[in-house]
């Protein structure tokens, strides 16, 4: 009973950090090469894509809202990188048309979930398609790897003498950006505010379909600047290129303690499950395992981080059952940690920790 009592103060985000430091030693037990710097280097650049579209969609799922598309808008930001690339020979230019490409594919699934009043889900679905079938339109089956070194050489080589590759500069950066942006600005608590109820936070004066078609055109944004990162990484601009990322997104921030139900989670969770991700995928290539086994660890995640809030919130819910009157508060009732954390019980959400905002 003791037990189960701990578990229902437990934060969940703080659960994925400690299950990374354990990942993190398991893999140095397991395999000497775990943590050696090319290894460390490879998976840094594994996660990159995932972990920039990740930081605007922890946002987007906190107030209710998702993006299906954003795989399908990194290959087309990719593709037009490529294309422009060959038309104008300068990279800069090329970099700006990708970024542009996909905050437009951003802007568009905004403008359709918060003018038309569109489900974020139905929209984005039928984006995904339509953008990736662009892909093919404009590259047809034919990749384009015509880019120059000194460009391909960022994604490839570290940063001087030290093992970490030159998106760690980009990941910190807009990691910062975006955690103080969650956590320290009163967008962040606006964002809080429509994930717990959207007419509520209509009534207190918040711009409700703004911030979401905000939301919509960082997160396009993001997935332009991966699709640059993965363009670079690759050499390469290809129609088929980052098939399931979406999903591989969307189960990380999931299981770094975003609720899908919106109103919950902190942006270290989700860099913490993302790293966590890239190392147990990291420990499954160094143990033999092929590439269907990688796309296994996703699926996982995904269901691990649905399955078992429902389940400590019916436990939470036996145990307020069970306590004697003037004991342990039951379901609906908040429990304040230590510090200024504040932990808003749901069932959709139960176990996970909305940090300070």
């Amino acid at each position: 009973m003791m037990a189960l009592q701990r578990l229902r103060l437990t934060a969940w985000d703080r659960g994925i950090v400690l299950l990374l430091i354990l990942t993190l030693l398991f893999g140095g037990m397991f395999s000497e090469l775990f943590m050696a710097g090319d290894n460390l280097n490879f998976v840094i650049s594994d996660v990159s894509e995932v972990l920039l579209i990740a930081f605007p969609m922890a946002l987007l799922i906190i107030v209710r809202d998702i993006d299906l598309s954003v795989a399908s808008s990194l290959t087309l930001a990719s593709a037009v990188i490529g294309i422009t690339y060959e038309a104008t020979l300068s990279m800069p230019i090329a970099v700006v048309a990708g970024l542009a490409t996909g905050s437009l594919c951003g802007l568009v699934n905004g403008l359709l979930v918060t003018k038309l009043g569109l489900s974020s889900l139905a929209v984005t679905i039928g984006t995904l398609a339509l953008y990736r079938g662009l892909c093919f339109v404009l590259l047809g089956d034919m990749p384009i790897s015509s880019f120059p070194m000194e460009w391909t050489d960022l994604a490839f080589y570290p940063i001087g003498s030290t093992f970490l590759p030159w998106s760690v500069v980009l990941l910190a950066l807009f990691g910062a950006l975006f955690w103080y942006l969650l956590h320290g600005t009163r967008f962040g608590r606006w964002c809080y505010a429509i994930g717990q109820g959207e007419e509520a936070a209509a009534y207190s004066g918040i711009p409700v379909d703004r911030v979401r078609l905000l939301l919509f055109v960082m997160t396009g944004f993001m997935a332009g600047l991966a699709g640059l990162v993965y363009t670079l990484r690759f050499a390469s601009a290809s129609p088929d290129g980052a098939m399931g990322y979406e999903l591989i997104v969307i189960a990380a921030v999931l299981f770094g303690g975003v609720a899908i139900a919106g109103g919950i989670g902190t942006m270290w969770g989700v860099i913490a499950a993302v790293l966590v991700w890239g190392a147990s995928r990291s420990l499954l290539q160094l143990a033999g395992f092929d590439a269907n086994a990688l796309v296994i660890v996703s699926g996982l995640l995904l269901l691990v981080s649905v399955a078992i809030p429902q389940l400590i919130s019916r436990l939470r819910e036996q145990l307020g059952h069970r306590s004697p009157r003037g004991g342990n508060p039951t379901r609906g009732e908040a429990s304040l940690p230590s510090g200024n954390e504040v932990v808003h019980p749901s069932p959709a959400g139960a176990g996970h920790d909305q940090g300070s905002n």
